[in-house]
């Protein structure tokens, strides 16, 4: 991906948001509940059971179905977040309440309520129901969410709190394969049960279901799919690979479907391939069985990746996977406060310091190295969780920075390489390879570490600093092709692309993912969808690619 992937300067518009236009006037009124007096409609006892399968607590659904009745569904969902919220507000001691809409039986549902809306205001009550909104537009459930925001804070970043919750189901990821075990396709159990469906398991534009992003299979997980229908628009030549990151706002990943040729996205998360975490969705007409993975395999842990990190670390750091590699990453004074806190407390930390270090550890990706002591990743590390050889990134008047920005917007090389592998067999003699926002070359050094000789590369990527490590990469490896750089995608025109594959008598394969600044997660001010300035760049990958098409089939390449 090109190095305007996942910019730590941008920020998120309020567009994207669900609810942003009444967030401003957000106003709690908290019903005054009484004893259900009749029994529950058979259409009432239908909405019921839903919201229970939601997995939300079956006194708060049952108080919301009497205060509003048994038909209104978004009456009643509305009203169970609201008792939720007002569940966890801080307690406070010897107040009086002065809201008039609280009668004395609110009393036996929400003890102490009182001026609420100061309780609310204290907490940031505008961006609290706005980052609310925002990670359940990602998909979350309302749990995760509240839980994210009340154990990170208000002012961490959307992305951090994506990772958190993330975080907190890794443990549970880790079962995979027992939980594999027990399910079939589409939420089905052996018995026959409907089962209840995790945020992975289901792609939240659509409402298809995928499960655990493994997309149609990764290696030493039993289900997969070996076929799939391209519709006849999609087929190629040429082959086309397109990336992006999976969390976006809703419609997205959809939209970018229908933009190429309606083919199905394939939802991977890289911590099946490395030892970290990055879910990222690709849109593709690879064929997808016969899938290997390169050799030698990569680290899967964090122990086996850091063994030098052994040594220090905690029994109760139970961590064997890192967050999302990000650009940004924590300071010396993050480190030196947790330092601080484990010398007060001795060798056994009691649970609040140890869940607050582990807070800390897991949205930064600290890693263990010395008595108490806790670092970033240096970029070296990143690279080998990434996919790259060391040192990749590093010298020619590359910066540390610059070498954290590279590396925190690239393809995963391994995740990528297994999606491709499929092409060795198919060009034994040489590729030609249309990169797209190419960045620091992940999908060249994919192909290169399947054995696919790179025969003619045309890589298109406008940060001079990428280019130059690309540039870097290619004369220490020792290519014997040909690599040609071109700084804007917007200067690849029909007559430039006709020269090229004239040169080169065609592309068997056009790769890239566009910039993801208005999709991410943690750009809070600008997340635009497709149409920011920055992600609207996937429409000259289509543009680009559906000229290739065009001419492949004039002039008969392929």
């Amino acid at each position: 991906m090109g190095s305007n992937g996942d910019s730590d300067d941008i920020d998120w518009s309020d567009d994207e948001v669900r609810t942003c236009s009444s967030v401003s006037s957000v106003s709690v009124h908290i019903p005054v509940f009484t004893p259900p007096t009749c029994e529950s409609s058979t259409s009432g006892s239908k909405i019921n059971n839903r919201f229970l399968e939601m997995g939300y607590p079956s006194r708060v659904v049952l108080k919301a179905m009497e205060e509003h009745g048994e038909d209104d569904e978004e009456a009643i969902l509305n009203a169970i977040l609201t008792y939720l919220t007002l569940e966890n507000l801080p307690k406070e001691e010897n107040h009086v309440s002065n809201d008039p809409h609280i009668s004395d039986s609110a009393s036996t549902y929400k003890e102490d309520l009182s001026d609420v809306g100061n309780a609310l205001e204290s907490q940031g009550q505008n961006k609290y129901f706005e980052t609310m909104n925002l990670l359940e537009d990602m998909g979350f459930q309302y749990d995760e969410a509240f839980t994210a925001i009340n154990r990170c804070g208000l002012e961490t970043p959307i992305e951090e709190l994506v990772e958190f919750i993330d975080a907190a189901k890794m443990g549970k990821e880790d079962d995979l394969q027992d939980l594999q075990v027990g399910l079939n396709d589409a939420g089905q159990s052996r018995n026959g049960k409907k089962q209840k469906l995790s945020r992975e398991e289901r792609w939240t534009d659509t409402g298809k279901r995928m499960p655990l992003m493994i997309g149609f299979g990764v290696p030493n997980v039993g289900i997969k799919t070996i076929h799939r229908e391209i519709p006849d628009a999609g087929k190629g030549p040429p082959y086309f690979y397109y990336e992006n990151v999976a969390y976006t706002p809703k419609g997205v990943w959809e939209n970018m479907s229908r933009f190429l040729y309606e083919i199905e996205p394939e939802f991977v998360d890289s911590m099946h391939f490395s030892a970290a975490a990055r879910k990222r969705g690709y849109i593709h007409n690879l064929p997808i069985d016969e899938r290997f993975p390169i050799l030698p395999i990569p680290p899967s842990t964090i122990q086996e990746a850091l063994p030098i990190t052994n040594k220090w670390w905690p029994k109760w750091d139970l961590r064997t996977k890192l967050n999302c590699i990000l650009i940004r990453h924590g300071s010396a004074e993050d480190t030196k406060k947790i330092k601080e806190e484990l010398d007060k407390s001795g060798p056994d930390p009691p649970e609040h310091v140890r869940k607050n270090v582990l807070e800390q550890c897991r949205k930064y990706n600290f890693v263990w190295v010395g008595k108490n002591k806790v670092a970033p990743l240096d970029p070296d590390e990143i690279e080998v969780i990434m996919g790259f050889s060391k040192c990749h990134t590093r010298g020619g008047g590359i910066s540390t920075t610059a070498r954290y920005q590279c590396l925190g917007n690239s393809f995963q090389v391994d995740t990528v390489a297994y999606h491709l592998s499929v092409l060795k067999k198919l060009f034994p003699s040489g590729i030609n390879v249309l990169s797209l926002f190419s960045g620091i070359g992940g999908a060249e050094v994919a192909l290169h570490r399947l054995g696919i000789p790179l025969k003619f590369i045309v890589s298109v990527e406008s940060s001079e600093t990428c280019r130059n490590i690309l540039q870097s990469w290619w004369e220490q490896s020792n290519q014997q092709g040909t690599l040609i750089h071109i700084f804007d995608v917007r200067d690849v025109t029909l007559g430039k692309l006709k020269e090229l594959m004239d040169m080169s008598h065609g592309f068997d394969l056009v790769i890239g993912g566009s910039p993801c600044n208005n999709l991410a997660g943690r750009n809070r001010y600008t997340r635009d969808g497709l149409y920011g300035d920055q992600s609207s760049l996937f429409f000259d990958y289509f543009r680009i690619l559906d000229l290739v098409k065009k001419i492949t089939v004039y002039r008969g390449y392929g």
